[in-house]
């Protein structure tokens, strides 16, 4: 081997630890608020993230309400982000407007909502690729199977864990990473 031979094999193989490390952190997911502005998910950073896809006519939208609870009871130590998706069973069809109007009304909901997005598919959107794909988010895979699924950040944009839609907002399993 000659010398050039040995540099662009030493360039390569650096390059491509270079690549390996150079995953997308969680705070740097770009995501509008249902208003259309840019959210600073950086903001977060210090405490833990409950990111849930929602939906208003889903057999489990009155999980909103334990949601909203969860959120008031660990306020300093939890954001709750909801995000609209309209994927499972067209259940959440409705606009911005119509969408935020519901929670408020019917839940009391002022947590953060995000604009509406596809958490499955070709068109999924780049924080959902973070959080369903091992590769990204550095802990497991995962697929959204259903709206109200749950993602649980930690305090440094670190993946916890996922729960399925049929466990509560307020059950021991996501409470307990709050005591």
């Amino acid at each position: 081997m000659n010398v050039f031979s040995i540099f662009i094999k030493t360039l390569l193989i650096t390059n491509q630890s270079v690549t390996m490390q150079a995953k997308k952190s969680f705070y740097d997911i770009t995501i509008n608020s249902l208003q259309g502005k840019p959210i600073n998910l950086a903001s977060f950073t210090g405490k833990k993230i409950l990111i849930v896809n929602v939906a208003s006519k889903c057999g489990f939208t009155p999980q909103y309400k334990d949601l909203q609870r969860l959120q008031d009871q660990y306020q300093d130590q939890l954001a709750v982000v909801g995000v609209p998706c309209n994927q499972f069973g067209n259940q959440e069809p409705g606009s911005s407007n119509e969408i935020q109007e519901f929670c408020e009304m019917n839940y009391g909901v002022s947590f953060l909502i995000t604009e509406k997005i596809n958490v499955k598919g070709k068109d999924q959107h780049p924080l959902y690729n973070w959080l369903t794909k091992k590769e990204e988010n550095g802990r497991k895979n995962s697929s959204v199977k259903w709206n109200f699924q749950k993602y649980l950040i930690d305090e440094k944009g670190k993946l916890i864990d996922y729960y399925y839609s049929t466990t509560s907002p307020t059950s021991s399993k996501i409470k307990k990473h709050f005591q």
